[in-house]
């Protein structure tokens, strides 16, 4: 798991190397630092020796800031490793949910994802940086001030043969104990992160149907429960500083009474005391910096479990080994598709489809709710794959097809139109990134969208916020059909894609489309079969299945489920005229 996560040092493994350096340079100095203070006051104020004072003292001075200087290397070095860690962790773990199957996507949610980006690498970063710094200073400085101190006195340091054991025991119970907590924190953190993320995403819904209170309540009750998790993680964690500190004083006491002692004795100097103090209090620091290591190690661990999880999952969709990058034409075959979005559950999302779509093809699909006609479309592109049987495209397998080559050759204009922060220009050009003004324009008019863009007194540089928020429902779904138009693909598909503009302008966009991309395979999933009475055929679902296929003459004539359809919205025309 560590050796996984360390392979995104990538440039920073220098500065990976650098920090261990720096410290250990630190800590040498301040080993000696005590000892040359043991040897001003037993040699050079014992013996009033002025000069040997002050060129001891001045050597002293100089040790302590070329210290100081490598520790601030160290640190320095440090922040650099862990921070560029980071960076690479969440590049890697961007570019590995860019790769994500959609069922990849609902197997951890999105909230989660963004816990694990955010919260979780930062947790990492920290215990990264304390580990290459605290955790190479404190075991060095314990073992040169323990060694120092068995020269000075082997007798009186036989205290830390029973402090050491006891640290080390309440270390390990404390790190064990409060693991768990700690993950069932991270996933509290994920509930609490979906509250929010849905309550910013739908806030106009929340304010329109006053649930602000309903949505508090949600969100206290998610956050009191990161609280009470928490609290009991940290309940465990609190142990570390009263079990060091008593350790620390009790050592601090034994070694006060019995070097007290050996000073009247005389088998001990006050210099030699005065220095063996200075190197308990490293030992003891040292032995608090591990704990406090230990801590972090016992949070980030957690995180890097979760980290390591998004890394190590595979997509459900990959490349063949030697991919097909060409798509020879718009046609779609279905052949005998099953289609579940979970494989443990025994009821299909599609079943048994069989359907021949020529190349060029206009195509309506109507349904109700749930009869699964997004779920149809979406495997054309390969944004799920089927359970069994197969769909063909341009005569192949779309499993065999580079996914980027298949995805350039099929625009999709989703239910939910996506438009993203920047101006109309920038999301326009998501469709073709070297389209011209020209084309802009061209696609625009082609959607019904150029006149609205044209009245903006910015037009194509208009700032649209995020999300879209400076343009009507219907707008930017002209705007996202425009974009698909720039893709110029083999098969266009607009799933509801014209629900939030009128019966005239919906009517527009299709004369357009029909005019501009007869070659392209277009497929429309609609609710008012105004908007694919025109279509070469149309195919109604129900609950998974086809259950007719047809013009709008053959259906309307042969089908009571369709008749039934059309009669009421006719009727519904006709009332609201």
């Amino acid at each position: 798991m560590i050796k996984k996560l360390m392979s995104y040092l990538d440039k920073y493994k220098i500065y990976t190397i650098l920090t261990p350096i720096a410290v250990i340079g630190e800590v040498i100095l301040e080993i000696f630092i005590p000892f040359i203070m043991s040897k001003i006051i037993d040699v050079g104020i014992a013996n009033k020796d002025i000069p040997y004072i002050t060129k001891t003292g001045l050597l002293m001075i100089l040790m302590a800031f070329i210290s100081l200087l490598f520790g601030a290397l160290a640190g320095r070095f440090a922040s650099v490793a862990a921070t560029g860690l980071s960076k690479n962790i969440r590049g890697a773990l961007f570019d590995k949910i860019q790769d994500f199957s959609f069922s990849n996507v609902d197997k951890f949610s999105t909230a989660s994802l963004v816990t694990r980006l955010t919260t979780d690498v930062t947790n990492t970063q920290n215990a990264f940086m304390m580990t290459i710094r605290i955790l190479v200073r404190a075991p060095i400085m314990l073992i040169c001030a323990l060694i120092m101190a068995l020269n000075i006195n082997a007798k009186l340091s036989l205290i830390f043969i029973v402090a050491i054991p006891f640290l080390g025991i309440a270390l390990y119970i404390i790190a064990t104990t409060a693991f768990k907590p700690f993950q069932i924190m991270l996933k509290k953190y994920d509930k609490m992160n979906a509250i929010i993320q849905e309550n910013l995403i739908a806030i106009r819904a929340v304010k329109a149907f006053v649930r602000g209170d309903h949505e508090f309540d949600k969100f206290h009750e998610a956050a009191k429960g990161v609280r009470d998790t928490q609290r009991k993680a940290e309940g465990v964690i609190i142990f570390n500083m009263p079990v060091m500190m008593f350790a620390v004083y009790g050592c601090m006491i034994a070694i006060s009474w019995f070097g007290g002692n050996m000073i009247i004795n005389g088998s001990m100097t006050t210099g030699e005391l005065m220095s063996f103090i200075s190197y308990v209090t490293q030992i003891l620091m040292s032995l608090m910096m591990i704990s406090m290591v230990f801590v972090n190690i016992v949070l980030s661990r957690a995180s890097v479990t979760r980290i390591i999880e998004v890394l190590d999952e595979e997509s459900d969709i990959k490349n063949p080994k030697n991919p097909i990058t060409t798509i020879a034409d718009g046609s779609i075959v279905f052949d005998h598709v099953n289609f579940r979005y979970n494989n443990d559950s025994d009821n299909n999302a599609l079943d048994d489809i069989n359907l021949t779509i020529k190349s060029g093809e206009t195509i309506g699909i109507i349904g109700g709710t749930g009869s699964s006609k997004s779920s149809l479309v979406q495997l054309i592109p390969r944004l799920y794959d089927v359970t069994d049987g197969k769909v063909l495209v341009g005569g192949r397998d779309v499993r065999d097809y580079d996914i980027e080559s298949l995805r350039n050759a099929v625009a999709m204009v989703l239910q939910k139109n996506v438009l993203f922060s920047g101006t109309i220009a920038e999301n326009l050009r998501w469709g073709n990134e070297n389209a011209t003004n020209e084309e802009l324009e061209e696609a625009c008019k082609c959607a019904c969208a150029y006149d609205f863009v044209e009245s903006f007194p910015d037009k194509y540089d208009t700032d649209l916020g995020q999300g879209g928020v400076n343009v009507s429902g219907g707008q930017k779904q002209r705007l996202c059909i425009a974009r698909a138009l720039l893709k110029k693909p083999k098969i266009i598909i607009l799933d509801d894609s014209t629900s939030a503009v009128d019966t005239t302008t919906d009517s527009n966009i299709r004369a357009a489309l029909k005019k501009n991309l007869s070659e392209t395979t277009t497929i429309i999933i609609a609710q008012r079969i105004t908007s694919v009475c025109d279509a070469d055929k149309i195919i109604i679902m129900d609950d998974g299945k086809i259950s007719a296929i047809g013009t709008h003459d053959e259906l309307l004539k042969n089908n009571d489920v369709y008749k039934e359809i059309y009669n009421s919205q006719q009727k519904g025309a006709d009332d609201n005229a």
